[in-house]
């Protein structure tokens, strides 16, 4: 019930130390992710995947420390309802004029469920809809950095403009030639046919804070010419020289997918208002939602916030059942989802067959280990939840049944809110984007005969991205432990993408082995392995009875990826990670390079 008088002494305060807790966070938060830019400059490479990490520590840290706060002064676990319903009040009033109203609330959000142990989002007490409008926030002050620049070509030329908008960023490392890499910026910019005629509004609006992300920064930006809008990213990288470079230019909307896809580590950006941000890249973006924005930017724990009120929503307007999701089931998670939602759920079994040697804290640590690492666009990234309550008419027997009889410790079913609602709660899932099953897309190929010239081309595909992303993933010192095609899923542009991490390692932890020649008549002929193996070994040319059963699929592997079998493979990448070596994997082909750039490091894929 709304509170008619705002009398609770304490309240004030309460919400005055939140709101304390909140912005030490985010100036801490907005402090690291500056700092890339001088790592950048340095070439600090080690010291930008390490701030990466620990970056994603921030958020929980702050909390933990405001809880803290509150308990020591206040007791504010013992504290009626009442109170709480004004302290979210006086919240509110202390958003008017923040620059980061929305994460602020989702701050009040985690500060009060760990307080008051809640076990729902919905409840009197927290944000469960946002009560400040993100729309329009700008700092007025004459000092402050706008959200974004606008520049105008016809005014200085393309090519002034162009220049003005690299060198407004102040990078301290000179440019290697920077006069040629305009110039081929704006021989691509013509290719698009954007300027074909030049409209009265001829502008590049740019965001004022460059992108950083292992050994790139990139500079975002739109290109508008009468009604027409056109996304440009030009990826900044160090050249062969120890100079700058632009590496590439990426025009249109599946670029920006490529480039913010939530198989690849958080950017980090200097953000005075993030909302301003995620404005302006949806609307290069448009199909890209929100919550998945705020997260490639960092602000993970705002995009479980909008993402979940997208799920909220959804279920409103939605009819269908949640299932078993389709695909081969796995020995470690229990996986469902709703057809209508492109995601799908995920939770830890309570028993694995033998085969598996491990626990349920062991795959939380394999998935924490996933969000902290550079997912080089072949991981996906994980949304962790705890205590979710769905809806119970929305769940068929027959899932009900599977979660009873293997994940029986995550389920309760009950009415716990007290509303006569009777729910499905899950004690702790993963929610991940929903992805063609590579092994399912495989078999659509195979079945289609080699009489279909479309399907022999999606065999061909999909077998050669498995490889590349296996590769990617090596490159980053991951090793997938578990290599088969079930395990990899299809993202709607083709990228073939790892989502099983109960077996992943890094690779410099493991020992890849040849297998040994037989000593004898008796050892070749034997169904068992007679040599000693032990718990990190692993054979590569072991691999191929398991993977390319299909003539069709071996020919196409053999052809691409034959020294994946090999351990030769395996072990120069791992001397030179050892060596302190950091690969380059950017979110882009080969051919799109500048011809000068085009002999430097960089996949093939």
């Amino acid at each position: 019930m709304f509170p008619q008088r705002l009398d609770a002494p304490q309240a004030f305060g309460i919400a005055q130390a939140m709101m304390d807790g909140f912005n030490r966070h985010y100036r801490l938060f907005r402090s690291e992710s500056a700092r890339a830019k001088h790592r950048f400059e340095t070439a600090d490479w080690h010291g930008q995947q390490r701030a990466q990490r620990e970056r994603i520590e921030f958020y929980d840290l702050r909390v933990k420390e405001c809880t803290r706060r509150l308990e020591k002064e206040f007791a504010a676990g013992g504290l009626p309802m009442a109170v709480w319903q004004q302290v979210k009040l006086h919240y509110i009033g202390l958003l008017v004029g923040h620059f980061q109203p929305e994460l602020a609330e989702t701050f009040f959000n985690s500060v009060t469920t760990r307080i008051l142990h809640r076990t729902h989002f919905h409840n009197d007490f927290i944000f469960v809809r946002p009560a400040m409008s993100t729309e329009y926030i700008e700092n007025d002050d004459p000092g402050a950095r706008p959200t974004y620049r606008a520049y105008y070509p016809a005014q200085q030329t393309l090519a002034g403009a162009l220049r003005q908008m690299v060198e407004d960023f102040g990078l301290q490392r000179a440019f290697e030639d920077l006069p040629r890499d305009l110039a081929a910026v704006q021989q691509a910019i013509a290719a698009q046919g954007i300027l074909e005629r030049q409209r009265t509004n001829f502008q590049i609006q740019v965001l004022s804070s460059l992108f950083f992300r292992n050994k790139g920064a990139y500079l975002v930006a739109k290109l508008i010419n009468g009604y027409a809008e056109l996304p440009l990213v030009l990826p900044l990288l160090h050249g062969p020289r120890g100079g700058l470079v632009i590496d590439a230019a990426l025009f249109g909307e599946d670029d920006l997918q490529a480039l913010f896809s939530f198989a690849r580590a958080y950017f980090m950006v200097d953000m005075e208002i993030p909302s301003g941000y995620v404005h302006f890249l949806r609307s290069l973006m448009p199909r890209k939602p929100r919550a998945e924005i705020y997260t490639a930017l960092g602000l993970a724990k705002q995009g479980k916030t909008l993402f979940y009120r997208d799920f909220l929503h959804h279920l409103r307007f939605s009819s269908d059942q949640f299932r078993i999701a389709p695909g081969i089931k796995g020995m470690v998670m229990l996986v469902f989802d709703l057809p209508s939602f492109p995601y799908v759920f995920k939770l830890i079994k309570d028993h694995f067959p033998p085969q598996k040697e491990t626990t349920r804290e062991q795959v939380k640590a394999k998935y924490q280990l996933v969000k902290q690492h550079d997912r080089v666009g072949r991981m996906a990234d994980t949304l962790e939840y705890s205590l979710v309550a769905f809806p119970r008419e929305r769940f068929g027997d027959a899932l009900i049944a599977e979660i009873e009889k293997f994940a029986p410790s995550q389920l309760e079913i009950s009415d716990r809110d007290g509303d006569g609602r009777c729910e499905v709660i899950i004690r702790h899932l993963y929610i991940e984007r929903r992805m063609l099953p590579l092994n399912l897309y495989l078999q659509e190929a195979l079945e289609a005969g080699p009489q279909d010239e479309r399907a022999q081309a999606q065999l061909a595909r999909s077998v050669v991205e498995y490889g590349n992303a296996i590769k990617d993933l090596v490159a980053a010192n991951i090793f997938p432990g578990d290599m088969l095609w079930k395990n990899f899923g299809v993202t709607r542009h083709g990228k073939v993408v790892f989502y099983d991490y109960d077996e992943i390692e890094y690779l410099t932890d493991c020992n890849f082995r040849e297998v040994p020649k037989p000593r004898n008549e008796e050892d070749e002929m034997s169904g068992e392995i007679w040599y000693p193996v032990g718990p990190r070994d692993v054979f590569p040319q072991s691999f191929a009875p398991f993977l390319l059963g299909h003539p069709a699929v071996r020919e196409v592997f053999m052809q691409h990826h034959a020294d994946l079998l090999e351990p030769a493979f395996w072990q120069a990448h791992q001397q030179r990670i050892r060596a302190g070596h950091v690969h380059d994997v950017f979110p882009y082909e080969r051919e799109r390079r500048f011809a000068w750039n085009a002999e430097a490091e960089l996949p093939a894929h």
